[in-house]
């Protein structure tokens, strides 16, 4: 997507917040997101994700900087940028003595342009919940009737914050399908989220926040090219070598990174086929043994793990 040809749906510019005077949460943000596309923002807890989407969704004001949602601004234009948003949080409280229908119909009262509730329900599959009070759902009816509250507005812009948090494969996978029928309509959507595999399926672009700054944007696919390689190789030995094994593994030819976890090394490589031949004699050099070793494709978890040093849902 170019911003050339493709409208920007959200855009920020050194975006800052700070705490009572000195705890600095946001560093300096800016951001950029065009319509149509569903974009994702990933960081670890306390990296200033959550204080961000907080000033995007109009709950917080920022320090400084400048915030623009499809093309309004908060404290100027309030009342027509909540008839624009739609907004689903990770725990949604909703009144467990109202019906499904109900619920909808009274978030629907609440915009001038609503869609219809009945239509609504069809879409998230909980017409045969429509008459069941909310305290009798399931957790993955609870969340799949969070985001139609979201959608009842018939929003433009929706946040979706952590939204398949807690839910089996199956509800995961038909809260995807809400998504993707979202953009398919020409929604735009901002999702954080812990599963990896989650923003790999459903995110056109990514960007990392931590420590308060934005450390990284792109596609999933870019993103993986750039920091992690095409393959990880994943290998233990006995005995364990030591911390000083990561410099003996780095220097490794074709190896672009090396964590560990659990007594196993992770190598971020472009062509294993290269790095596995001189792996085997590094650990035969040592007097050590091969536990373990597999290859696989690099994923979006090793971007995280590489840019932070930790794993998203270590969290």
């Amino acid at each position: 997507m170019s911003s050339a040809t493709t409208k920007t749906a959200i855009r920020c510019r050194d975006l800052r917040k700070i705490y009572d005077g000195k705890v600095e949460a946001v560093r300096g943000i800016d951001l950029d997101v065009f319509a149509g596309e569903c974009f994702g923002l990933l960081g670890p807890n306390g990296a200033g994700k959550t204080t961000t989407i907080e000033i995007l969704e109009g709950l917080l004001a920022p320090t400084s900087g400048t915030v623009e949602l499809l093309g309004r601004e908060w404290r100027k234009d309030d009342r027509d940028l909540r008839e624009l948003l739609g907004i689903s949080l990770q725990e949604t409280r909703l009144a467990e003595k109202l019906t499904v229908r109900e619920t909808l119909e009274l978030f629907a009262s609440f915009y001038r342009r609503p869609r219809r509730p009945e239509t609504v329900l069809l879409e998230l599959e909980l017409a045969e919940k429509a008459d069941a009070w909310v305290g009798k759902l399931s957790g993955g009816q609870r969340q799949r009737l969070a985001v139609a509250t979201a959608l009842v507005g018939n929003p433009q812009l929706l946040f979706l914050d952590e939204p398949t948090t807690g839910l089996d494969p199956q509800s995961r996978r038909q809260l995807w399908d809400i998504v993707r029928a979202f953009q398919q309509q020409g929604g735009t959507v901002l999702l954080t989220t812990h599963y990896m595999e989650e923003a790999e399926r459903l995110c056109d672009r990514i960007a990392i926040i931590d420590h308060g700054k934005l450390i990284a944007s792109g596609s999933p696919s870019e993103l993986i090219a750039r920091y992690a390689g095409c393959q990880v190789i994943e290998f233990a030995t006995e005995p364990p070598l030591d911390g000083a094994g990561r410099e003996v593994w780095l220097k490794l030819p074709g190896v672009a990174s090396v964590h560990g976890e659990n007594g196993r090394a992770f190598l971020s490589v472009a062509e294993p086929h290269e790095t596995i031949p001189a792996l085997l004699t590094a650990v035969h050099a040592r007097g050590l043994r091969l536990a373990h070793l597999t290859t696989r494709q690099a994923s979006l978890e090793d971007v995280f793990v590489h840019l932070t040093g930790r794993y998203l849902r270590d969290e």
